[in-house]
């Protein structure tokens, strides 16, 4: 093997010890050396791990392990089926900073230039997409070759990587042959059928990758959370906002004693306590009203399902002075007609309210575009910051609206 072929197995295999989940991720990749016109650094096509063989040589084993595991997140998080309507280089830009740092924080060490942007730990690409600037140039530091793109070389493409099945017999830990491999021209793009296929199998990859790291016990932090996310169905936001207030419901079975005319048996009843919701909607200037109202009757759709109090505030840079307005359980959730606001934006008015004036509430959900002043202290109580924009928030659970 040459230098690079190496350096590869070893970074293979010091993932498979140090980093099971990664390292099984990993071995799913066929590596292939690429022609340099056409691979600077490294690339993948769902299918197989291609490298420029100089970008390979001049990097240690640590930076190889790098690259290696972010590929093959690249695939296991199936980044290639996703992109639906959205541009392909900010995209891609958002495929890598969701990898990248949860990487970093599982120790690896990154190749030098590559920019990590630590504040997406944690985030799906779909919620750091809309943060990145239309006008941004930066380029990802490795090249995906599996969405829209034709082959960047006239030497054609290798036709073999048209079957989406053939790699299940091709590990990358494949006994080598003496005779040199040539290197790999670029592949064409997946097909629709294709993308359907690798999907279904990465799928099945990620769910063994996890079950083979748990049982080694090495499956935790960021990578456990961001396993189970994408293990799970994926919902919309209003269903996930209705999943987040059912939680905090207390449903239970009550044994008090009843009223002596109903009898001396006591037999167990079901009933649900009353909820506290507190909904705050930002009336700055970058919010309009229409927006404002489709918030307020999403509210009141969840409102009908379950047992809730509802106080609902109005705040752009301070409070609105005809607000709070409360809606008991039997009430109906008809808000104002015009809410007075339009000037910047502050949060700090709300929960400086809720602290002073209220007693802690089972909820507060709080409608914005999140481009304002946030208060340093983070509140004891669940927040649910449902998003219009771009904007990330410092605490709380985020749900992207559009």
């Amino acid at each position: 093997m040459n230098e690079a072929e190496t350096k590869l197995a070893r970074a293979r295999t010091k993932l498979i010890m140090d980093k099971p989940f990664l390292g099984a991720l990993v071995l799913r990749l066929h590596s292939r050396a690429a022609k340099p016109k056409w691979c600077q650094t490294t690339a993948t096509d769902a299918k197989s791990f291609y490298y420029n063989v100089e970008y390979i040589e001049a990097l240690n084993v640590q930076e190889i392990q790098f690259v290696l595991a972010h590929e093959a997140l690249h695939c296991a998080l199936s980044h290639f089926a996703r992109r639906q309507h959205r541009n392909k280089q900010r995209w891609d830009l958002a495929c890598d900073y969701a990898i990248n740092p949860i990487l970093l924080e599982e120790g690896l060490q990154s190749p030098p230039g590559v920019w990590i942007p630590e504040d997406y730990l944690g985030m799906t690409a779909e919620e750091i997409y809309p943060l990145i600037e239309p006008n941004n140039s930066d380029e990802p530091m490795d090249k995906h070759v599996y969405d829209d793109q034709k082959p960047a070389d006239n030497q054609g493409s290798d036709l073999e990587e048209r079957n989406p099945n053939q790699d299940e017999t091709k590990e990358a830990d494949s006994t080598p042959t003496n005779e040199k491999q040539p290197e790999a021209s670029q592949p064409p793009p997946l097909t629709d059928m294709e993308k359907q296929n690798l999907d279904t199998q990465w799928q099945q990859r990620l769910a063994g990758a996890t079950q083979q790291a748990m049982q080694a016990g090495k499956l935790g932090g960021t990578m456990a959370r961001m396993v189970e996310y994408f293990l799970q169905p994926q919902l919309p936001w209003r269903m996930l906002l209705v999943r987040y207030i059912s939680v905090t419901a207390r449903n239970d079975y009550s044994y008090m004693r009843p009223s002596k005319r109903e009898g001396t048996a006591i037999f167990p009843s079901h009933h649900s306590e009353q909820l506290n919701i507190v909904v705050a909607l930002d009336t700055s200037g970058s919010i309009h009203d229409e927006e404002i109202a489709q918030c307020v009757a999403e509210i009141d759709a969840i409102k009908g399902q379950m047992r809730a109090k509802i106080i609902l505030l109005a705040c752009d840079a301070e409070m609105a002075k005809d607000s709070p307005w409360t809606y008991e359980p039997w009430e109906e959730f008809v808000p104002p007609r015009k809410f007075i606001g339009g000037g910047g934006t502050s949060f700090k008015p709300v929960f400086e309210y809720v602290d002073k004036e209220m007693q802690p509430p089972d909820l507060l959900i709080y409608f914005t575009d999140a481009d304002g002043d946030f208060p340093n202290q983070i509140p004891y109580y669940p927040i649910i910051w449902l998003v219009k924009g771009k904007k990330p928030v410092p605490w709380g659970q985020r749900i992207q609206l559009n």
